[in-house]
């Protein structure tokens, strides 16, 4: 029997640092920052940001928690902070990590001073972000609070789709020319990893790349040479003669022999929808006829995803959960 009772986690950093050289290829001279909130989409983020230093410009994490614990760990490229500052103790706590911070508008901007900010600019997703046409007069208030305007960016919100992604591009140039002609100095950047993947006039001073990083492309847009970065394992924890008809909570339509239960359900990320072993899996485990130590129960997020009608993106950072995770190609 195995001495473990959680689920193992085997991340191949060697994956995700081919995945980084790729994009770098993709967006040429354009800098790269490395997209590691939510733990770096469930693979770790202070192990991939640590081996991603040197090789991409820096790293995007959602809230200041995130950015703080890169700190600690080490990290010491530029961390930008997506979600606009919302009060006085987030901007010290920016100033404490160094860590640079998103401003969508005056209210974040008052908490703003000695920090590097990058102005979130509202091109269509309504999110965050000051509106079109605002940007120059969110900067030159920004200065005024004595805080360093060094970039503006946004997100698109349907870059598959041409007109909408088209009509995006142009309020950011827009907004881009005006910015750029009183502050010559800062970066933009307006595309994710699927405008890294459509190139040409959207990958601007710096691209932002989260999905791709782990191996799977945005909706609408194909995996190319990414690599996939992780597999999680169940582990069994016994195998035993079957009493009665039962398997997990249904009945077995299949005679069995034996059975062996593995420790993975529900609780740790993966959906109670999409069947592992030979039923519907419990909160906490699932029964199968294999007899392995270890059964491979996730290797593909877009795959597992159309299963459960659902994302890559939730997918990945559901179903390391309670698991323990191993590094390898590190």
């Amino acid at each position: 029997m195995n001495d473990m009772q959680t689920t193992l986690s085997v991340i191949d950093l060697g994956a995700i640092r081919h995945n980084a050289r790729y994009l770098k290829k993709l967006c040429g001279g354009s800098r790269l920052y490395a997209v590691v909130k939510a733990d770096a989409y469930g693979h770790g983020a202070e192990r991939v940001a640590l081996s991603l230093e040197g090789l991409v410009y820096g790293f995007c994490v959602a809230i200041m928690q995130e950015g703080a614990a890169l700190r600690v760990a080490g990290v010491t490229s530029p961390v930008l902070v997506l979600t606009p500052v919302c009060c006085a103790e987030e901007a010290e706590e920016a100033r404490f990590y160094g860590l640079q911070v998103s401003v969508g508008g005056a209210y974040a901007a008052k908490y703003c001073r000695g920090l590097d900010c990058h102005i979130k600019l509202n091109t269509g997703m309504n999110r965050y972000g000051c509106p079109p046409g605002s940007a120059l007069k969110l900067a030159r208030l920004l200065t005024e609070c004595g805080a360093d305007v060094c970039g503006m960016y946004s997100h698109l919100y349907c870059p598959h789709i041409r007109r909408e992604r088209d009509a995006q591009l142009d309020v950011f140039n827009r907004e881009e020319k005006a910015l750029k002609a009183a502050y010559p100095h800062i970066v933009c950047h307006l595309s994710a990893s699927a405008g890294t993947m459509l190139g040409g006039s959207f990958l601007k001073d710096g691209v932002r790349c989260g999905i791709a990083l782990y191996g799977y492309a945005p909706h609408g847009f194909e995996r190319g040479g990414l690599k996939r970065a992780l597999t999680v394992y169940a582990p069994k924890v016994q195998t035993s003669p079957v009493c009665g008809k039962g398997v997990g909570y249904a009945v077995a339509k299949t005679g069995y022999d034996i059975l062996s239960a593995y420790r993975a359900g529900y609780a740790d990320g993966f959906s109670r929808t999409a069947a592992l072993g030979e039923a519907n899996l419990c909160m906490d485990a699932f029964v199968s006829a294999d007899t392995r130590p270890f059964v491979p129960v996730f290797t593909d997020a877009d795959e597992y995803a159309a299963c459960c009608g659902t994302i890559s993106y939730e997918v990945l950072c559901s179903v390391t959960r309670r698991s323990e995770r191993v590094y390898v190609n590190g």
